[in-house]
Parts: C-alpha cells; sequence; structure tokens
C-alpha cells in the first residue's frame, strides 16, 4: 500500500494557443461512433515542464440563487492559472453532509495533456474547497470515479496506463478522514480498465461491504467488457467476468435486496441493462441471470461538434432505495442523439419490474425541438426519499449555439414528469482551456440527498491573461426544488409503454404547481449574470443541515480496433 503523494502544483507563464479547435458556431453532421473495446484515455503527452507558479483570486460565480464554487484551488484557496481540471466526480459522507470530496484529472499545464489523478475535499458543505495536490506525483491517471460508503469513508478508482499502452488497470484508493488524504487499497494493475465505474453494496444482506466494477474492453485483462468483484473493501479483486453483450461506458449500482445492475452502451442505438443476483455470494463466480435491451431514443455520440475529443453523454443507471412505493425501480439517462439529429437531448426511461422491461424514452430538456442546440453530459442521481435530480450542460440560451450553461430539472413521481427545467450557471465557452486535447472531459455527477443534489461539474468561468482564454476548472454548486422540498412537478407529457413495459407508477403529478428555482428568485433563461471573482476567498454563507444518512448470453466477438489518432 501506499499514501498519497502531496506535491505543490507548478505553473506556468509560458501558454501557447490552441489549434484545430472547433469554431464556437460549429454543427458537424456526424455522428462519429467509437470502435467497441477502443480505449479512450491514452498516454499522449509527458508531464510538462517546472514552470512558476502564477495565481488568481478563485471563481465564486454566481446565478440567480444559485452559487458555484471553484474547488481545484491552491493551498491560499487561489485559482492556478494555466493549469485544467475536468472528468469530475463527487461523493458525499451519508454521516456528516458538510464532508465532501471530488475528484477530476488534473493537468498541470495546458500545453501537455497529461493528467494526473487530482482531488479536493471541504467540510462546510462545499462553500470552501482544499486541493491537497495529486494521488501521485507523475503517474499518467484518467477516468476518476468516487464513492462513499454507509459510514462516510471515501474511495477513489483511478486508471493508470503507459505511453506504449501496454495496459489499462485500475487501482482503488480508501480516506477515512473525509478526502484529507487517501491510501492506495489494491495492488498496482490487478483490476479495472478504460471508463470504469465502481458500486459499494449498502444493504444488510450477504453481500454488504462487497465493492463491483464494470468497464470497457480495454482492460487489464485484455477481455470484452467486463465485471469485477472485491469482498474485503476493494484490497484484492477477483478474476474479471465478461458481461453479456458487453455494455461499456455506463454505471452500475446494488438494489435493495442485493443484485448488481449495470447499464452501458452496445453501439450505435443499443443499450443494455444487465443483472447479476449471486454477485453477493462470495463463494460463488458472479453470473448475469437477466439481461434487456433498451431504448434510449438515440444513438450515443462520440466526437461530437459540442466535445470534439470526446463524449458527448454517457449512460448513467441508479437505482432507488427509499423503502417507498418507487423502491428498487431502475433507472437509465443518457444525451442521446435522436434520429435526424446531429444534437443531442437527455433522455430518460424507467424500470419498474426489477429490469424486466422499460419505459418508452422520455425527455427531460423541456425547450422546443431545435437541431442547432445541445443538451449534452446529462447525468442524475436518486435521493434517499426518490426523488430524481437531473443536470445536464445546455446551449438553448447561446446565441453561437454551443456556449453552454449547466441545467436542472427534477421528478418526484418516479420521471413520469419532470420539472420545468431551471438554469443553474452563467454561460460558459467549453471550447476554451483545453490542456493540449479538445474537450472538456467525459462526464459530471451529481450525489443527492433529501432536500436536493451535490453537482461537480466543469467550466470556463476563470479567464487567464496570459493565454488570452478562458480556463477549465471545477465548480461545486447545490441545487434543489424550490424551498429544498419535494416540490409537485408541471405534468408534461407521460412516456407511453412500450408492449413490454410496466405499469405507470401510481404517483401523479398535479398541473397546478410550477417550480421555479426558489421561492423568492427565480432565474430565468434570459437571465446573463456578470460572473466575477470575489475580491476575497472567505465565504459568509451559512453551510445546510447534516442530511439524514440512509442506510444470459454470451459475450459477441468484437474485432480489436486500431488506436485512435
Amino acid at each position: 500500500m501506499e499514501s498519497s503523494t502531496v506535491c505543490p502544483l507548478i505553473a506556468s507563464i509560458l501558454l501557447v494557443p490552441l489549434s484545430g479547435i472547433t469554431t464556437a458556431s460549429a454543427q458537424l453532421a456526424l455522428v462519429h461512433e467509437p470502435p467497441l473495446n477502443e480505449p479512450l484515455e491514452k498516454y499522449d503527452n509527458p508531464p510538462a515542464a517546472p514552470r512558476k507558479m502564477e495565481t488568481s483570486p478563485r471563481m465564486i460565480s454566481q446565478f440567480g440563487v444559485f452559487t458555484s464554487y471553484q474547488v481545484n484551488v491552491d493551498a491560499n484557496h487561489q485559482n492556478i492559472l494555466g493549469d485544467a481540471a475536468n472528468e469530475c466526480v463527487i461523493a458525499v459522507d451519508p454521516t456528516d453532509g458538510n464532508k465532501m470530496t471530488i475528484a477530476w484529472r488534473q493537468f498541470n499545464d495546458v500545453t501537455s495533456n497529461f493528467r494526473q489523478g487530482g482531488w479536493g475535499y471541504t467540510t462546510d458543505a462545499g462553500i470552501t474547497w482544499t486541493f491537497p495536490g495529486v494521488l501521485q506525483n507523475n503517474v499518467f491517471r484518467s477516468d476518476p470515479v468516487t464513492q462513499s460508503n454507509e459510514v462516510g469513508q471515501f474511495f477513489y478508482l483511478s486508471l493508470q496506463s503507459d505511453v506504449q499502452q501496454s495496459f489499462y488497470c485500475d487501482d482503488l484508493w480508501r480516506s477515512t478522514n473525509g478526502g484529507q488524504t487517501w491510501t492506495e487499497q489494491s495492488p498496482d494493475r490487478s483490476a479495472g480498465g478504460d471508463k470504469a465505474w465502481l458500486a459499494i453494496d449498502k444493504t444488510n444482506g450477504p453481500g454488504h461491504g462487497f465493492q463491483y466494477q464494470a468497464y470497457d474492453g480495454a482492460n487489464c485483462a485484455f477481455t470484452s467488457a467486463a465485471f469485477q468483484r472485491s469482498t474485503n473493501g476493494g484490497v484484492t479483486w477477483q478474476s474479471p467476468v465478461v458481461i453479456p453483450n458487453s455494455p461499456e461506458w455506463g454505471t452500475l449500482d446494488v438494489d435493495t435486496n442485493g443484485n448488481v445492475f449495470v447499464g452501458g452502451w452496445t453501439g450505435g442505438t443499443g443499450f443494455r441493462c444487465v443483472r447479476s443476483s449471486n454477485a453477493q455470494i462470495g463463494g460463488q463466480t458472479p453470473s448475469f441471470d437477466r439481461n434487456t435491451a433498451v431504448n434510449l431514443g438515440g444513438s450515443l455520440l462520440y466526437l461530437g461538434a459540442i466535445n470534439p475529443g470526446g463524449i458527448v453523454g454517457q449512460p448513467f443507471l441508479a437505482i432507488d432505495h427509499s423503502g417507498g412505493a418507487t423502491n428498487n425501480n431502475i433507472y437509465m439517462l443518457d444525451s442521446v442523439v435522436p434520429s435526424g439529429r446531429s444534437t443531442t437531448d437527455v433522455m430518460f426511461v424507467r424500470s419498474t419490474d426489477g429490469g424486466l422491461t422499460f419505459s418508452t424514452p422520455h425527455k427531460i430538456n423541456d425547450d422546443p425541438v431545435n437541431p442547432s442546440k445541445w443538451h449534452w453530459f446529462g447525468t442524475f442521481a436518486v435521493a434517499p426519499n426518490g426523488r430524481l435530480d437531473a443536470v445536464w450542460y445546455d446551449s438553448r440560451n447561446a446565441a453561437n449555439n454551443t456556449d453552454s450553461q449547466l441545467f436542472y430539472s427534477w421528478s418526484t413521481d418516479a420521471g413520469v414528469t419532470w420539472a420545468p427545467n431551471v438554469p443553474v450557471t452563467s454561460l460558459f465557452n467549453p471550447f476554451e482551456g483545453y490542456p493540449n486535447q479538445n474537450k472538456i472531459g467525459d462526464y459530471i455527477t451529481i450525489v443527492s440527498d433529501n432536500t436536493g443534489g451535490n453537482v461537480a461539474y466543469s467550466a470556463t468561468f476563470n479567464f487567464n491573461p496570459n493565454s488570452g482564454q478562458h480556463e477549465e476548472d471545477v465548480y461545486y454548486v447545490r441545487v434543489s426544488p424550490p424551498g429544498g422540498g419535494t416540490p409537485t412537478p408541471t405534468p408534461t407529457a407521460s412516456p407511453t409503454p412500450t408492449s413490454t413495459a410496466t405499469a405507470t407508477p401510481t404517483s401523479t403529478a398535479t398541473a397546478t404547481a410550477t417550480p421555479t428555482a426558489t421561492s423568492t428568485a427565480t432565474p430565468t433563461a434570459t437571465a446573463t449574470p456578470t460572473v466575477t471573482p470575489p475580491p476575497t476567498a472567505t465565504p459568509t454563507s451559512t453551510p445546510r443541515a447534516t442530511p439524514t444518512p440512509r442506510s444470459g448470453p454470451s459475450a459477441r466477438p468484437r474485432p480489436t480496433p486500431a488506436p485512435r489518432p
């Protein structure tokens, strides 16, 4: 085991202009679909040369009632000029909601896309953040994933590779002090792969504490998309099991009965939800006894105009653990390209019968269909009380069709209806601040509690005068329905079940309540407040109250593709 190396970040005065960036108004005819099993994360550049550190005031970005706090700041809570950070994931301590950690891909200098395992932590509900350094200095890392268990320990899953692309393996780190320091749990190159995600069994069943990974075909074992289990808290990982139909780039979750579900993409418009009911039995090799095709209303998009070097949206799967009428509902969401379009919508489906069938896809973004507008990086979470919170990047208010802002919606009836969409941030240019890599990562994340959601996202609010561009930085923002309660959203068209879909949940929305961003102030689609760094890094906000804790078929063959340029 190793302890994390805390190293000061070194910043640079000399920055070079980025070339080959998609113009702000460009719309490609698409569709770029990556060959399955192709790694998305590759060691391209060596670490950037050491350089002088320069700083500016950290960004606190206010939009209506929503406040975004910069996370990747130095020891004095200042913005680091010339670096970049994206692909951020958040974990929250369920025993103390003031404690959170966010992990991200850290680029010490935008002249190099050599990335490392960055992270930050907060003890005051996201108002101030500390960025101690990276997991290991000058070690190539990517695809960060975080999780928390029911007692408030944090886990950090991190991909490693090398310049020869001879391996794609993950190692797991654990923090027992709220993300302040990390210790490596698993031996290097013992598990995992590219685009891995992590789930922890928090039930009281036989699999309590088991950890599960699902990842794509570029992996440690050189197999098709695979699944791995640890029965000892991530210290060792059992041999990988190939997932039927090889769903990739999706997430996984555990229902209240200990069943493990994996949702992912299988190519084109194909998505799958697969179940293992025996992964929770430590003495058995995990197998998959349920495998369902899922229609999300479009295709996964890779190398789209809005994110030229990355994914525009990936499938997310999450399960309801509320214990109520919607308990164990399975939900999936993705930003996909509908037929005949070149831009994406945020689409949602649900299963009320344990993944046997899914509803027809429902569009969450409520603006009129416009082939020039993007709704991308969609993600969501299920609150302990069953409320659904969804966030995504959205260009509906951009004259150039690509400047984006974070949007939010929620549902209190298992996704049958969704609240009117609410803008959460100012518009930002997603094409600036590239760290010698034409993307702003591949995903953002949210974790919900009974009154709202905690969001980690990347944006380009800070301006670097040395480069003449804005910078990619990591931000935290708290979103919630008006008053932090559980409002009744305005009904929209309910999804029409397919011939195999299950009945719509009995809870329905009321047409009389139209939620706003707050009971006293509502950010509207036309609001364009100026984002201004504050003169001081000392906030005056009061932390929020601590939330209540909560407890097949064989794989088809895949050709080995050539490495992506």
